[in-house]
């Protein structure tokens, strides 16, 4: 189905206007068949055949998401984890891998242990850099390179266009997880980028009611392909509940993402220079490093996701966390909850994050709330 020629904002809230033909219902019925019927003469004319292959509770959300990231198609997956492996199980043994120093830490260690495991050759670099890419890159050899902007816990930018123009020269794909930048904010694929993909868990589905991953494709090509067998093979493919709560989701998330943006940028505006905080790594501020690049490539804001590095060190942040009464001690983004996070604590150590940093997700409760509740949490632990 073509997609109208309407904004973003309307395609969301209408998840695209698609209409049920049989009941003309507005919101699209939960199909919970795991099998179809096959035509007499032994044929699937409807096109469906096993819900692991090609679930009708998919199409709608797959084709809100392409639409709203400029794809071509877009793939669901059982979690973010389950859409991001495949990109690299699609490449063959021997193959050269790079990837940013920093990144969402479960992907990262599956990349040093099991993506080493299936032989591949990961090499992990200041992705920030373009010198540092340029010179990590072995044409010929270098069939991935995957990028985290902005990058958790430390909200890092990488110049996409940029980064996209290097692997291409080099006969590399470019994969961009740009999960907690969502399509509201960044479009990778416009830039330059070959894949996109999100933890749907996250901004995309926004309740922290479920979990789901996506890929979504520039071009329905081999590697496309590829992903699509190994999503059938592997059996990491969505429940339909689920499929129905993300396209629910997905209805307000301009809204979510928009009050979310705007509330950490006045928070991180209001610790920034504060007397019980180090820094505030967030880049939305001026003098954040990548501020430029995010300026470029990030159209709707500059994020809900900040960390704080709390004056006094790591005794400090854990206490702030402990201290806090608004915000939620838990692991997780994007939902319509804050959530507060000692990082260093659950990544273990050898994680990069220092141990001072306190992980904020910023949800679309009042900002001046937040704030109010930070502060007496910093001011407690400073005691």
């Amino acid at each position: 189905m073509k997609t109208p020629p309407f904004k973003p904002e309307t395609l969301a809230a209408q998840a695209l206007g698609w209409i049920d033909e049989s009941t003309r219902a507005v919101t699209p019925p939960i199909h919970v068949s795991s099998t179809y019927l096959r035509d007499p003469d032994n044929l699937y004319r409807s096109g469906r055949m096993y819900a692991r292959a090609d679930h009708p509770a998919f199409d709608q959300a797959e084709a809100l998401i392409a639409a709203l990231e400029q794809g071509k198609e877009a793939m669901l997956f059982a979690s973010g984890m389950a859409a991001a492996t495949p990109v690299f199980q699609a490449l063959s043994p021997g193959d050269h891998v790079l990837a940013p120093k920093v990144m969402y830490w479960s992907l990262r260690n599956w990349l040093l242990q099991f993506g080493a495991q299936w032989g591949l050759k990961v090499e992990l670099v200041e992705m920030t850099d373009p010198a540092a890419v340029q010179a990590a890159i072995r044409p010929g050899q270098t069939k991935l390179v995957w990028v985290e902007t902005p990058a958790n816990p430390l909200w890092t930018l990488t110049d996409i266009a940029a980064t996209a123009a290097i692997a291409h020269a080099a006969g590399a794909r470019l994969a961009v997880d740009s999960t907690t930048a969502s399509p509201v904010i960044t479009q990778p694929l416009a830039l330059g980028a070959d894949i996109v993909m999100h933890s749907a868990t996250k901004y995309l589905g926004g309740h922290s009611d479920l979990l789901a991953g996506v890929l979504v494709t520039r071009e329905d090509d081999d590697f496309w392909q590829r992903l699509r067998a190994l999503r059938i093979n592997h059996g990491g493919t969505l429940g339909a509940f689920e499929s129905y709560l993300l396209l629910r989701g997905l209805r307000t998330l301009f809204l979510r993402v928009r009050q979310a943006n705007a509330s950490a940028q006045h928070i991180a505006l209001h610790f920034d220079g504060h007397p019980h905080v180090a820094q505030v790594l967030y880049p939305g501020l001026p003098g954040f490093p990548g501020h430029e690049i995010a300026k470029r490539q990030m159209k709707g804001g500059f994020g809900a996701m900040l960390s704080i590095r709390a004056r006094g060190g790591e005794a400090a942040a854990i206490t702030t966390a402990a201290e806090v009464q608004l915000w939620k001690r838990a692991t997780s983004l994007g939902g319509t909850e804050s959530l507060i996070e000692h990082r260093s604590s659950v990544e273990g150590p050898s994680s990069p994050v220092p141990p001072d940093l306190l992980r904020l997700s910023v949800g679309i409760e009042d900002a001046e709330d937040l704030i109010a509740d930070l502060e007496q949490a910093l001011a407690r632990a400073q005691r």
